[in-house]
C-alpha cells in the first residue's frame, strides 16, 4: 500500500470513468467495490466521485460528444500550461486546453502521439489518490499501444519519466516508468494483439482479494468478461467491460 498527500509529477494522480449511463455506472462501481457514490455536481459538469472507506478514490461523469465509455488516466504536473506546450510539441494532440477547475485544480486532456487519450492535472486542493495498491482501489496503470517507441520518447518529454525496460523480445516489449525511484505505469507494445479499429488507450487495474470471486461478482452484476483471470509474474489479472462497454482490469496480488 502507498499513501499519498502528493502526487509526483509524472505519476498518475487520477483516474475517472465517462459514461453514457452514469446511475448505471455509479450503481455498479459501488456495488462490486463496495465504494460510496457521491450524487453528481451540476457545477461540476455532473462529476461525482466514487469513495471508499472516507476517501475518494476515482470519479464519474457523463461522456461528451459522443466520446466512447472510457476510463481516462490523469498524470501529475506542476505546471500545466508547459506540459502542454511540451507535448503538442512532442507531436500531441490538445483535446480540451488547461482549464480551471474551481479550487480544485488545473485541467488538460490530450492525445498521444498514438492517439490514446490522458489527462494532465496541477493540483490546487485535489492532490490526486490517496492511496494506491490497496484492495477495492487503483492499483496499476498501463498504455497498450501501437506507436511503442514513439509514445516512450513523449511521454519522457511530456512527463519527465525514467524508463525501465522490462522486456525488449519480438512478441512482448514491456517498459515500466519510473518517478522519483518508484514505478508508476507501465506501457506495452500492443502491435500484436491489439484488433484492427481498436483504439490504443490506457487502461486501469483495481485490486482485489480473489479475482474470479471478483469477475463472477462484476458479470452477475452485468459486466462482460475480455480476458478470464489468470495467473501472471504480476499477479492473477483479468480484463473486464463494465455494462456500458468501459474497460477495466483487476489484479490479485500472488
Amino acid at each position: 500500500m502507498t499513501a499519498r498527500t502528493q502526487t509526483p509529477a509524472g505519476a498518475p494522480s487520477w483516474t475517472d470513468l465517462s459514461t453514457s449511463d452514469q446511475a448505471a455506472s455509479l450503481a455498479f462501481y459501488s456495488a462490486l467495490f463496495g465504494w460510496a457514490a457521491e450524487t453528481p455536481d451540476p457545477e461540476l459538469g455532473g462529476y461525482a466521485n466514487f469513495v471508499r472507506k472516507g476517501q475518494r478514490v476515482a470519479g464519474s461523469m457523463p461522456t461528451m460528444n459522443g466520446a466512447p465509455d472510457a476510463w481516462t488516466v490523469h498524470f501529475a504536473t506542476d505546471d500545466a500550461e508547459r506540459s502542454v506546450k511540451v507535448a503538442a510539441a512532442s507531436g500531441g494532440t490538445v483535446f480540451a486546453p488547461v482549464m480551471q477547475v474551481m479550487n480544485l485544480g488545473r485541467l488538460a486532456v490530450l492525445g498521444d502521439p498514438g492517439m490514446s487519450a490522458f489527462g494532465l492535472w496541477q493540483a490546487g486542493t485535489h492532490t490526486g489518490f490517496p492511496v494506491v495498491d490497496e484492495p477495492d482501489a487503483p492499483t496499476w496503470f498501463e498504455l497498450h499501444t501501437r506507436e511503442y517507441d514513439t509514445v516512450i520518447a513523449f511521454y519522457c518529454e511530456v512527463l519527465g519519466w525514467e524508463m525501465n525496460v522490462v522486456s525488449d523480445v519480438p512478441g512482448f516489449r514491456y517498459s515500466t516508468a519510473v518517478v522519483g525511484g518508484e514505478e508508476v505505469a507501465g506501457v506495452m507494445d500492443a502491435t500484436g494483439f491489439l484488433p484492427e479499429g481498436a483504439p490504443a488507450m490506457w487502461q486501469v487495474y483495481f485490486l482485489t482479494t480473489d479475482a474470479d470471486a471478483s469477475v463472477a461478482r462484476a458479470v452477475h452484476l452485468g459486466a462482460t468478461v475480455v480476458d478470464p483471470p489468470v495467473d501472471t509474474p504480476y499477479g492473477r489479472l483479468a480484463t473486464l467491460a463494465d455494462p456500458t462497454g468501459a474497460i477495466f482490469k483487476l489484479r490479485q496480488h500472488v
